[in-house]
């Protein structure tokens, strides 16, 4: 059986993603991802999968995972019954974990556990308990704090001397051929085509659904509509290209996928809080701050820029 992919959406703002929901829910299916996950288990019981593993967990099972290793809990319920809270999640991708946190020469002995984790590893029940009030912490954790306890995260897992390995050392992923998969297919396209005009009706045609079933299936894999999901992602590249080209705003409006400049102006400013014009600025105005301190500029202090004006349209 292939596994879905699950979309995961890491805040602009963030450098990983920490989260927690109940059961049933969404993601709690046969899936894969290209993040790493830990994750802990803080209600029910049941039988877990990854990759070729098949064992049972209950209330302070943690586990990490590698990018596109497939897993799943399946909590054993009555029927009809729901849990507010079954477990905390914290995601994070390969290119912040090797690009921001392997660079640190004291983080060197978190590679024996990188290594691990591409078979699944479940820690002991003691590293479990331990972990929990570091993973409520980071629900709400800001700045430097959030940081923090994010590093405590990974030292606790990392010094379990009781962790097991999960799946076969003979299973390998193979995300590639999980894309072959109808909702794999659906979210590749989506996001090789948004500079084109995306139609719900055409992925429903695409995927040999209506509409309305389409739209169903849609939201139970993403956990969002088609529209904010294409919405999301096009946002998100537009966020890219502000930060890393010198393209027009209205260049870049077409080039995501929107038709006119206010049209994108206004999702941007509903998502980001701030139009494009400001929120390249603001990203210019970090870079030259930055630049001050690692030139040797004293005390960081300000240095003299002049920020882009506006563009037309634009507050």
């Amino acid at each position: 059986m292939k596994p879905d992919l699950e979309v995961v959406e890491v805040a602009q703002h963030e450098s990983f993603k920490v989260w927690g929901h109940g059961y049933p829910f969404r993601t709690v299916r046969w899936h894969f991802h290209p993040e790493y996950e830990i994750q802990l288990i803080t209600e029910t019981t049941g039988q877990y999968f990854v990759g070729d593993f098949v064992g049972r967990f209950a209330p302070g099972n943690l586990a990490f995972m590698a990018p596109n290793l497939p897993h799943n809990w399946v909590s054993e319920l009555p029927e009809n019954t729901t849990v507010e809270r079954r477990g905390l999640i914290c995601q994070f991708s390969a290119e912040f974990l090797d690009e921001r946190i392997m660079i640190l020469p004291e983080m060197r002995y978190f590679a024996k556990l990188v290594g691990e984790s591409r078979r699944g590893v479940v820690f002991s029940d003691a590293t479990g308990k331990a972990a929990r009030p570091v993973m409520e912490e980071l629900l709400t954790a800001t700045g430097g704090r959030r940081i923090t306890a994010f590093l405590t995260l990974l030292d606790l897992i990392a010094h379990d001397e009781g962790r097991k390995l999960l799946a076969s050392s003979r299973f390998s992923p193979d995300p590639s051929s999980y894309m072959s998969s109808t909702i794999n297919q659906i979210l590749s396209y989506i996001d090789q085509n948004l500079a084109s005009d995306l139609c719900e009706s055409d992925m429903a045609d695409l995927a040999g659904q209506s509409v309305t079933a389409f739209s169903r299936y849609f939201h139970k894999h993403t956990g969002m509509s088609f529209i904010r999901h294409v919405n999301t992602l096009r946002i998100h590249r537009a966020c890219e290209l502000l930060i890393e080209t010198g393209m027009s705003i209205s260049d870049i409006c077409f080039s995501v996928g929107y038709n006119n400049v206010s049209n994108f102006n206004r999702h941007f400013l509903a998502r980001k809080g701030v139009p494009p014009s400001r929120f390249r600025a603001l990203q210019q105005m970090n870079a030259v701050s930055a630049l001050g301190r690692n030139s040797g500029n004293p005390g960081g202090k300000p240095v003299e820029t002049e920020l882009p004006q506006h563009q037309s349209g634009y507050p």
